[in-house]
């Protein structure tokens, strides 16, 4: 029998998502419980905006707080709370000036503006010829702009015509950017780890020399972490790990603590500069709900020691993994607790693989049909861990015997 609450939801909404076919209703921790009381991992996080677990006490304690006092009323006015989010956010990324927005798209649109604008201002490229060099396999949003750099295709088709002033270069590929520096070119876009792609690690020293080449030729680097920074990747930034200080970070989905969307554009004081009253702006940017959730947010990963125990519990979790015995696997690869568990396409789809680990209560979901990411809270256990790669063995077992069975 269909749940009726699926078949409403399919009914009445727009059908831009594939979700599983579970309904969730609750959530603790790493765990979440569907509408018939079942219990669950949860393996997505999110797309990891959930890193410090599902309805953690501070974090509610914070929302409930600030929604009884003030919760939006605009950039019109001072607040007490944005000052103190903003100044704890630019201390731990060593920034010096914060934009904040509230979706990682709009952080990142914001960063191709201040890019842009440093180009004209301060670097000199002549009006309408600034380049913004990003790389294919990437993901930054979805706005058109945004997928107009992208290079995949079902991103783009049926979208277009897309701005000008974006060039793609093959990711991990540092003489390719070298090469396509030019006198017009702003900024370099970058993911440390590509998340939508499959969770692609670049090669050893990549990010470091990036920003050589970049600082030489008078560039910015921008590293786009609304994925994997705060935590993520067993670093506070994934660009840390190649000891980079880039130019301006962009941040979002867990600096909202799992409770609202909270983004933000950081850079350099010579980059923030460029800003100026009137230039750019978000009605509900920097609210004082969104503050208060994010300063906490921020206290909470830091005091609960979360970016040492994702690098701890990754490492556990990446060895346990390669422990699995599978024909379906491929490769298993990640960095703290951003993880890809690869599909032979000859053999299966990652969606099968999915659905058959929310039978042994696991939740997760494919990208590009041949990755399961697997990004739990930061919070998860070692004993929650082995829970995770027993019923991961299971859900292969079962969906390898089916294809035996069927061919």
């Amino acid at each position: 029998m269909i749940n009726p609450i699926i078949v409403k939801e399919a009914h009445v909404a727009a059908h831009n998502y594939e979700p599983l076919p579970v309904v969730l209703v609750k959530g603790e921790g790493v765990y979440v419980w569907d509408d018939q009381g079942r219990r669950y991992i949860d393996l997505m996080s999110a797309y990891s905006a959930v890193s410090l677990g599902h309805s953690h006490p501070r974090m509610v304690k914070a929302i409930s707080d600030q929604a009884q006092r003030l919760a939006v009323c605009s950039r019109a006015f001072f607040t007490d709370k944005l000052g103190p989010f903003l100044e704890r956010v630019c201390q731990l990324t060593g920034m010096d000036r914060a934009l904040p927005m509230n979706t990682g798209a709009e952080a990142v649109e914001t960063a191709l503006k201040a890019a842009r604008k440093w180009g004209y201002k301060v670097k000199g490229i002549a009006e309408g010829k600034a380049e913004i060099i990003t790389c294919n396999g990437n993901f930054h949003g979805r706005t058109i702009a945004i997928v107009g750099f992208s290079s995949e295709d079902q991103y783009r088709d049926g979208f277009g015509p897309f701005p000008d002033g974006f060039i793609n270069i093959d990711y991990g590929d540092t003489p390719a950017l070298a090469k396509a520096i030019t006198p017009n070119t702003a900024a370099f876009l970058v993911e440390p780890i590509q998340g939508e792609a499959g969770i692609v690690l670049p090669p050893a020293g990549y990010l470091k020399e990036c920003a050589r080449i970049c600082r030489e030729n008078n560039v910015l680097l921008i590293c786009d972490e609304v994925q994997t920074g705060l935590g993520r990747t067993g670093k506070l930034l994934a660009s840390q790990h190649d000891g980079v200080e880039p130019d301006a970070i962009i941040l979002g989905k867990a600096l909202g603590g799992g409770m609202l969307p909270v983004s933000a554009f950081l850079a350099r004081q010579k980059v923030m500069d460029v800003f100026q009253p009137g230039d750019h702006g978000s009605t509900f940017g920097g609210n004082p709900l969104a503050a208060a959730v994010g300063l906490e947010a921020l206290n909470i990963l830091i005091e609960e020691k979360l970016v040492e125990r994702s690098a701890e519990m990754g490492d556990y979790f990446i060895g346990q993994l390669r422990k699995l015995k599978s024909p379906l696997i491929k490769d298993i690869r990640g960095l703290g607790l951003f993880i890809a568990l690869e599909i032979n396409p000859t053999l299966a789809n990652a969606r099968q693989v999915c659905e058959h680990m929310m039978h042994h209560g696991l939740l997760s979901k494919e990208t590009h049909d041949t990755v399961v990411r697997l990004a739990p809270p930061l919070t998860i256990t070692q004993q929650q861990i082995d829970e995770t790669v027993s019923g991961i063995q299971k859900a292969l077992d079962d969906l390898a015997e089916q294809l035996a069975k069927s061919a």
